[in-house]
């Protein structure tokens, strides 16, 4: 079975190149294209794709703002962030905003088709020189004594809530793997941000990480 893909670039040369890519892959289904972050989420409605190729730089808003938004409304797409950012900024609020992978506009093809299927099977994919500063930024906050809390704090349910949460999935996602409701998801997550005084998605999977619960 296909993947559905919808590509989002504001330059209409860098669509058709991905669409010549893409149409060259058995398991790629191409089910639309936007050059605007309002295009996108009119289509994301429309053709319900599994994963969304976004580009930061849209001229109407950001592809974060997009990526947000369409996360909020459609929690089952994924996002992967296609773009010539490479700096800390970019990648955490896109991180942050809910996008399951990162990938610059140098990246070789199959590093994009990797990122594609990846984020497809509900996983993150982060391009190896990004997934540095993720593990960098952890090794260096774990010298501060606000990062020395332990798990200790949290329930075993907060704990199962926070390793989901970590893997990216949505508070619907989490309700229905633990068969609790949304709302009683959403209280065990703000539980778990002010025990573990985390304040951000891009914080909570950072801590995931330097604690082992999930691999980088």
């Amino acid at each position: 079975m296909s993947m559905r893909l919808l590509l989002v670039d504001d330059h209409a040369v860098v669509r058709s190149g991905l669409r010549m890519l893409m149409s060259a892959q058995t398991d790629v289904e191409i089910v639309g294209e936007a050059g605007t972050a309002s295009e996108a989420m009119e289509l994301a409605a429309q053709v319900k794709p599994d994963v969304i190729l976004m580009d930061i730089g849209l001229p109407d808003k950001s592809g974060i703002e997009a990526t947000r938004e369409i996360k909020n409304r459609f929690p089952g797409i994924a996002v992967v962030a296609l773009t010539i950012h490479e700096d800390e900024e970019y990648f955490f609020k896109m991180l942050d905003a809910g996008a399951s992978g990162y990938v610059p506009k140098r990246a070789a093809p199959e590093e994009l088709l990797t990122a594609i299927r990846v984020a497809a099977a509900g996983e993150v994919y982060l391009y190896p020189t990004l997934a540095k500063l993720l593990v960098r930024d952890y090794l260096s906050e774990e010298h501060s004594a606000e990062n020395k809390s332990t798990l200790d704090g949290l329930t075993p349910r907060e704990s199962e809530v926070l390793t989901h949460l970590a893997e990216g999935a949505s508070n619907t996602e989490i309700a229905q793997s633990l068969v609790i409701s949304p709302k009683t998801v959403e209280r065990h997550r703000e539980n778990i941000m002010h025990k573990l005084n985390l304040h951000s998605r891009s914080e909570l999977v950072r801590y995931a990480i330097r604690k082992g619960i999930i691999k980088p």
